[in-house]
């Protein structure tokens, strides 16, 4: 198995489409084409990171921070990117980054927090636009079951929590086949036929796009296939920033403030001072989350979680919501239980391990 393989399934679960213009996912270092010996799932890549992975044989780093943000002129050492990457290429080994890529699908990190605190009826919090597409297709009626099965089976109809969605209108089809067709209906060189076909209308998100096209005129039964592909400017529900849910049972905010330090294992909880006295509504964004708190207020969220918040940033509240900063780190940490899972369904028997490193450059004196 080489590493390709292991690194198609991530990107099939987080689509590299969907990282953030400023990000820089995929593959940091390292030959994809290797046989693949085994992965060290970690938050962030440092030297000790890339020496836990030489001291167990394991050639493949998968890490939710990117160790390359910004272009490098040169390579000396200096700092402990450039001393992260010279050690991963003297040992061989690949390094490998799914960032906000992973915080934008909705099964990603923000859904790992909302499950960590059992919170109900999840949902994105801002859902992104101009990342879907509608596909128009027209099909001989007795075909059109059977299309549109196929263009499902790919991934294709789905709007929020329903899968299989698409419309269908019935119309007549006109079409003459030229000396040099091989038409599935009629006669080359014939006379002008007409036919019913259903007029079949389906969403297409952006990753899937090629997709969509190649099972399209795969599974028609056109010679020459009819189709459009429309961007649209639609919420894409399933992908986003952020996560809003509820909590079955509301809570006061002291009970609630101890239950969320236990279960995201944070050291402390900086945060606002309460406007209200329960908390229901919960919303969440796993790493650097202040952008999104007009948002959080919009959805009529008791409490905003997230981390690197600001002094300043702070005052933003305004007695609308609390605010708890739980650290960036510690809101992320639980980030490798997804790739540890993921593996684990595609590949049994492949061997992944957490980093025994614990990469929080942030310490707490009490």
């Amino acid at each position: 198995m080489q590493i390709r393989d292991i690194l198609f399934e991530i990107e099939r679960f987080a689509p590299l489409t969907y990282q953030e213009g400023y990000d820089n996912c995929g593959v940091q270092v390292g030959d994809v084409n290797n046989n693949a010996t085994g992965a060290i799932l970690s938050l962030d890549v440092t030297e000790a990171v890339v020496d836990e992975a030489i001291a167990v044989g394991f050639n493949l780093i998968i890490a939710h921070h990117p160790v390359i943000f910004s272009g490098l002129k040169s390579l000396t050492g200096k700092n402990y990117v450039e001393r992260v990457i010279l050690k991963a290429i003297k040992n061989d080994i690949t390094i490998y980054a799914a960032h906000t890529n992973l915080d934008n699908v909705q099964m990603g990190v923000n859904k790992r927090i909302a499950d960590k605190l059992l919170l109900k009826q999840t949902h994105i919090l801002a859902p992104v636009s101009h990342k879907l597409y509608k596909l128009f297709t027209y099909v001989p009626a007795a075909n059109a079951a059977a299309l549109q099965q196929a263009l499902f089976q790919v991934g294709l109809g789905q709007i929020g929590a329903y899968s299989e969605c698409s419309f269908g209108t019935i119309g007549t089809g006109t079409f003459k086949a030229s000396e040099n067709a091989n038409p599935t209906i009629g006669h080359a060189g014939g006379a002008r036929e007409e036919v019913t076909e259903i007029k079949l209308e389906v969403l297409v998100p952006e990753h899937l796009k090629s997709v969509a096209i190649s099972s399209l005129k795969e599974n028609h039964p056109y010679e020459e296939v009819a189709y459009e592909l429309i961007a649209i400017e639609n919420e894409n529900q399933t992908i986003g920033a952020g996560m809003i849910g509820e909590l079955e049972q509301p809570m006061n905010v002291g009970d609630f403030l101890r239950y969320l330090k236990e279960k995201m294992q944070t050291a402390c909880i900086r945060h606002t001072v309460p406007h209200t006295k329960i908390i229901q509504k919960v919303a969440v964004c796993g790493g650097a989350g202040s952008f999104l708190l007009k948002q959080a207020i919009a959805a009529k969220a008791d409490i905003f979680i997230t981390g690197d918040y600001k002094y300043h940033q702070f005052f933003d509240a305004e007695n609308r919501i609390i605010i708890a900063d739980i650290g960036h780190y510690e809101s992320e940490q639980f980030t490798i239980e997804i790739f540890s899972e993921l593996l684990k369904e595609k590949f049994p028997n492949f061997a992944t391990l957490f980093t025994k490193t614990n990469t929080n450059p942030v310490n707490y004196y009490f």
